[in-house]
């Protein structure tokens, strides 16, 4: 163990002190890990959407003050109590959803949905005790996700914790904990296109872009973009998209424009916006007889999926995937390996990088549209 071990650690983390606000850093005290817990030195962490859509706190319950962050590549500190697999020194992958191992979801080959451990976004204290590891003066600081990267030292189950090769590159890999996973596994691992197919992917973020960048590992022919902002087209043919449309550019729906595009519809279709007119065109622009439609985005907890019951009787298929449909600690581990093996390219999904203590700037970058991932260096 470390030399810290059993001690609570003083650091410094970015806390959202309330909704929209800049995050302030402070020095906080993290607690030690208890029973099945890790303590992390993050040492990476980068900012994905979820969190912007959590600190503005505009359409689900605000909990603050909090420490957001899950996108992130660290080195266990020390570990509680019945924790095994982990040892101080390990290079892990902090992961906002988890895997117990136990219940029937993790014993399924099909579901990574861990009855114990899945995501849970209102929840800002450890699941072992209903506390918090994290304090200033004495006050409670929340958790968010599970993680909570943007800080110095966090404190995570050792369910939620992937175990990598600790050859691989933390300010690269740390960007497969969240977005990057989603979106490829989406397409590799749920829509599965079959080599030459015909692929149509609804916006062009991060995550729609590591879709694009799946539909191109699984061979597919022609890969449309669809989004309705122009400006990200041209980026977008790094990831393999080879065809573009803006739905605003034409008077028709946009599945029938895909359609006419592709002879009666695409073979899969991925859809990463939460739009729920998008997810309504994107399972309306595959082809009967065999298209596959995959859900990705978020929606809005009102928002209805109205379609007329034939396209089903016409034999498309509507699956949703949560994470890519990988199990954390199994599965993650290989697609850090994909990475080490030149398989998948992860720099390009990086187009910023600021040091801790500038890390409103990545705010600034994702609020402006400007960046996919930008990467917050701890040290600095």
């Amino acid at each position: 163990m470390s030399s810290t071990a059993g001690q609570v650690i003083r650091c410094r983390a970015a806390v959202a002190w309330e909704a929209g606000k800049p995050l302030v850093v402070e020095e906080i005290e993290v607690a030690p890990p208890k029973a099945m817990e890790v303590r992390v030195k993050i040492l990476y962490t980068s900012l994905c959407h979820t969190d912007v859509y959590f600190w503005e706190a505009k359409g689900q319950t605000p909990v603050f003050p909090r420490i957001f962050g899950h996108e992130a590549g660290g080195v266990v500190e020390s570990v509680g109590e019945g924790v095994t697999g982990l040892a101080p020194g390990d290079h892990v992958l902090p992961i906002f959803t988890g895997e117990c191992g136990e219940c029937a979801h993790c014993k399924s080959q099909e579901s990574n949905m861990c009855d114990l451990l899945r995501i849970n976004t209102d929840r800002g204290v450890m699941i072992g005790d209903g506390q918090s590891r994290f304090s200033i003066n004495g006050k409670p600081i929340y958790h968010f996700l599970g993680t909570s990267t943007f800080s110095e030292y966090t404190v995570i189950h050792v369910g939620c914790l992937a175990k990598i090769n600790p050859s691989a590159p933390l300010d690269k890999v740390c960007v497969v904990s969240c977005g990057i996973s989603t979106g490829y596994g989406a397409t590799v691992n749920v829509a599965r296109p079959p080599k030459g197919s015909t692929v149509a992917v609804f916006g062009l973020g991060a995550v729609g872009l590591a879709a694009a960048e799946g539909a191109r590992a699984s061979g597919a022919s022609r890969i449309i973009g669809v989004d309705l902002n122009p400006s990200r087209f041209e980026g977008a043919k790094k990831f393999g998209v080879n065809e573009f449309v803006n739905p605003a550019d034409h008077k028709k729906p946009v599945q029938e424009v895909l359609a006419e595009m592709t002879n009666g519809g695409v073979d899969r279709s991925i859809e990463c916006t939460g739009n729920i007119n998008a997810m309504i065109s994107a399972f309306e622009c595959v082809h009967d007889g065999w298209g596959v439609a995959v859900l990705v985005g978020v929606p809005h907890k009102d928002a209805e999926f109205k379609t007329h019951p034939v396209n089903f009787l016409n034999e498309r298929t509507l699956k949703g995937t949560f994470f890519g449909n990988y199990k954390p600690r199994s599965d993650i581990p290989g697609v850090v390996e994909k990475y080490m093996n030149k398989e998948l390219e992860l720099e390009k999904f990086i187009t910023h990088s600021v040091t801790f203590s500038e890390i409103n700037k990545a705010f600034d970058y994702m609020l402006q549209g400007v960046s996919l991932r930008c990467i917050i260096r701890m040290d600095g």
